[in-house]
């Protein structure tokens, strides 16, 4: 991926030059040459990357450019950080040039770049032989332009939309509707990529199934599993996390939960012939009550020894020309809601979909790649040849889609695809830990004045559009928190990141490394290369990081990104950090959900690029030392979930890059070294706040508007959790949010009556609100608006209201643009419908309430 690490390297090198630093002079000359030479490339690099799969020479000289790059990208982040250790005073500047302790580093770096830019001429020289085409005399204008200004900053498509399978899941749901002994086994048996999972998650998720099974379990099987592992699977989807114990005590704690119950179990994606693992699992199930398992596999014998007959097994057709045409309009138009409104290209777009066969993993891949394109029919004609020339190589029509899609990502998504090559098979993987690994390691382009945690954002919703990544689980609001990929693209990333040198699991000096409890100790010893270091677990698990493997972290001097959340240490994580000031690169630094923190790191302070700090769910946790408030590039900053934390430190307010600030707890007035709430007045690149308020004091009489002039700030939550002052209402009744706010959660809130200022005429612009539960009586006068003034919000959730008594009636007058709504334990609740006739194109959703 040599046209991402050079678009990545060429955005550090422009932000580079652009500094006044003294200690670049030596070398700028240099690095220009270098930004003029790479720039010349890049706009072959990508077919360079096509073409290198078929000629080995081509391959060779891209290894060896890119790790020409790498190279050039070590020195230049040396210099950078020899500039910052020098003391920025008149003397220093005047003497540092000429100091003769410096004169080596000078002179080294400098001879290097030189050395670099003659091997990159070289290999300029070559590309232009292999690929027939003149290097020499380029502008070195990239398309890459036309990839940072996308035409959506949120997901179009909705991947719950499913099509021509409607068939397939009646055929099955009247299977387990007629099911009364024993266990009934369905089996949904058919190649890769044809809708298995599909049918089988909407089987899962459908309301009537709910309502038919008391208990649902669904199991990913991956290729390597343990029959251990399968149980605790089991126990977690059913609420037990069941650490400790063997697997007949397992197997007893399984039978115990679903004695009595009907219950559905899907075991999905089942590799193994060998199904001993499965006939112990299954002596242990209750029998009887209509209880049943769905089992998915691209094996029919599989499906033959895990008790599934030959009458209930289902195989998946391939979708019909129609299906398969309609499917593709839904993904490729999505922003023109499915309708091709260019006539010229339904003709290149049919011959597009007539190549996948069908198959609804190939047709989903092109459509999202064809999403992302230009409505120009000879962009779409340069696609259809590559199509066509994919699959003479490779007559797997899936894998021809995935690889041709990976082929026409922007460079610098494919560094963020391959991300995913470190995950195990079937994880389900956290949006957040993504966009902050990108970020931390400069796979984000920030171009156009666009802050770091929009740009990351948008880099997902870019993945999920293409259909490379599967949204898991998201919010009311249509926030995504978790994804997975499906198996056959976890296949091509993990064949893309072991050429492409960017992952190899089994190599001792590779750059990017997943953190397991079985890691081997010999791949983080004094690792040069090392830019990534991270956790990797499935949902549920828990690493137990052993001291002599975690004492090691700190040894490797390139690490960008250091990500040790849900792990267990066996000392203090303090200690064994203690030399975290000597990576003097990190940016991103994840402390979420260790055991035990009890303090952070005291040798932090001397990370000074450090851009991201993670400190959320730290039960132990009792402070925020007062360095950070020095961190100048610090972009998101998140400790949330933090019982014992007292407060922040005074100085936040210096922070002026602060775009996420979560769990922010205000100092009281008799806290000295604490921070007032008034300082994120001067937060103005603030996106995302996350208020923790416990008493009124924490919000004195003149803080009341430190909010109101936050122009970037999007989103805003207030946890009002254990407190027990009346003043806090009447302090947040006047703590006004700004106009332009476009989510708004409160939690706990203590007042009985809304605040005066939740009103569409305050908040024209909210569109997601969130009230979750508290002592809220009423809503108050103002936030039924008026005639003339009504709520723009599309998605409202009301949740563990048990005192809320408004008439339900109201809220559909006032908010004529709901689309999404969850109401869930609001028993005052008057005259909600269960259905209503005149709710279109959205979501109900009520759940069973206790009075």
């Amino acid at each position: 991926m040599v046209d991402a690490i050079v678009s990545v390297f060429l955005d550090r090198l422009l932000n580079a030059l652009e500094e006044e630093s003294h200690f670049l002079i030596e070398i700028r000359d240099q690095l220009k040459k270098l930004q003029r030479e790479l720039r010349l490339m890049q706009s072959f690099l990508q077919d360079a990357e096509r073409l290198k799969r078929k000629n080995e020479s081509l391959r060779a000289i891209m290894v060896t450019l890119r790790d020409l790059i790498y190279e050039a990208g070590d020195i230049l982040a040396d210099c950078q950080v020899q500039s910052e250790d020098e003391n920025d005073t008149v003397s220093a500047r005047c003497t540092m040039c000429f100091h003769p302790s410096k004169l080596p580093v000078h002179y080294q770096a400098g001879k290097r770049l030189r050395e670099i830019n003659e091997n990159i001429t070289g290999i300029k020289q070559d590309m232009s032989t292999y690929l027939g085409v003149s290097l020499l005399n380029q502008t070195g204008n990239t398309d890459e332009d036309r990839h940072l200004k996308p035409s959506w900053s949120t997901p179009l498509y909705d991947h719950s939309k499913v099509v021509g399978l409607e068939g397939d899941t009646e055929k099955i749901k009247d299977w387990l509707f007629k099911a009364n002994d024993d266990i009934l086994a369905i089996g949904v048996v058919g190649m890769g990529g044809v809708g298995k999972t599909t049918i089988a998650q909407k089987i899962f998720n459908d309301r009537r199934i709910e309502d038919r099974f008391e208990r649902r379990i669904w199991v990913s099987v991956s290729q390597t599993f343990t029959e251990e592992q399968i149980m605790r699977t089991i126990l977690r989807s059913l609420g037990d996390a069941s650490v400790g114990d063997d697997k007949s005590e397992l197997l007893r704690k399984i039978n115990q939960y679903l004695l009595g119950k009907r219950y559905l179990i899907v075991m999905d994606d089942v590799w193994s012939k060998d199904n001993k693992w499965w006939l112990q699992i299954y002596q242990g199930l209750p029998k009887g009550n209509g209880s049943s398992v769905i089992v998915t596999t691209r094996i029919e014998e599989v499906a033959r020894k895990m008790g599934v007959s030959e009458a209930r097994t289902h195989w998946p057709k391939f979708l019909s020309e129609e299906n398969s045409w309609l499917l593709f309009r839904m993904i490729a138009f999505a922003a023109t809601q499915g309708e091709c409104i260019h006539s010229e290209l339904e003709t290149v777009g049919k011959e597009i979909v007539e190549k996948c066969k069908g198959l609804p993993l190939a047709i989903k891949a092109v459509g999202g790649m064809m999403l992302s394109k230009e409505p120009y029919y000879h962009e779409w004609r340069r696609i259809a040849n590559h199509f066509r020339d994919e699959l003479a190589e490779n007559d797997d029509t899936v894998m021809a889609s995935l690889q041709l899609s990976y082929d026409e990502l922007p460079a610098y998504l494919k560094s963020c695809f391959l991300c995913f090559s470190l995950y195990p098979e079937d994880c389900v993987i956290e949006k957040e830990q993504l966009v902050h690994w990108w970020v931390g390691e400069g796979f984000v382009p920030l171009r156009s004045g666009r802050l770091s945690a929009e740009a990351g954002g948008h880099c997902f919703s870019e993945l999920t559009n293409r259909c490379l990544v599967e949204v898991v689980d998201k919010a009311y609001s249509g926030t995504i928190y978790t994804c997975k990929i499906h198996d056959m693209v976890r296949d091509l990333v993990i064949k893309m990141a072991e050429d492409y040198a960017f992952f190899k699991p089994n190599e001792l000096n590779c750059r990017h490394l997943g953190i397991k409890g079985d890691m081997n100790r010999k791949q983080i010893m004094a690792n040069q290369k090392l830019r990534a270091l991270l956790t990797t677990t499935k949902s549920g698990e828990v690493n137990k990081i052993a001291s002599n493997i975690a004492n090691k972290f700190c040894r490797c001097p390139r690490l960008q990104v250091l990500d040790l959340s849900k792990s267990i240490f066996e000392i203090p994580l303090s200690s064994l950090l203690d030399e975290i000031g000597s990576l003097p690169n990190l940016a991103c630094l994840s402390l979420s959900n260790t055991h035990p923190l009890i303090q952070v790191p005291p040798s932090l302070k001397k990370v000074h690029k450090l851009q991201i700090l993670d400190i959320s769910y730290c039960q132990n946790l009792k402070l925020i030392p007062s360095y950070i408030t020095t961190f100048a590039k610090l972009s998101v900053l998140d400790a949330s979930h933090c019982g014992s934390l007292g407060y922040f430190p005074k100085g936040l307010g210096r922070l002026l890059n602060l775009q996420v600030l979560l769990g922010f707890k205000p100092a009281k007035s008799s806290q000295e070294q604490g921070c007032r709430i008034a300082e994120l007045k001067n937060l103005t690149h603030l996106r995302t706040l996350g208020l923790h308020l416990s008493q009124g004091d924490e919000i004195g009489d003149d803080e009341v508007d430190s909010l109101v002039n936050l122009q970037e700030l999007q989103f805003l939550s207030i946890n009002c959790f254990d407190s027990h002052d009346e003043d806090l209402a009447v302090k947040l009744d006047k703590l006004t949010p700004p106009r332009q706010l476009h989510e708004l959660g409160l939690k706990f809130y203590p007042g009985k009556i809304s605040p005066d200022w939740l009103n569409p005429h305050s908040l024209p612009m909210l569109r997601f609100l969130s009230i979750c539960s508290g002592n809220l009586t009423k809503m108050s006068e103002g936030f039924r608006g008026n005639g003339n003034v009504v709520w723009k919000i599309e998605g409202l959730k009301l949740e563990a209201l048990s005192d809320l008594s408004e008439e339900w009636s109201v809220v559909p007058q006032v908010m004529p643009s709901l689309r999404t709504l969850n109401v869930c334990w609001c028993p005052e609740l008057e005259g909600f419908p269960i259905e209503d006739a005149g709710f279109k194109g959205g979501v109900w959703k009520k759940e069973e309430q206790q009075r």
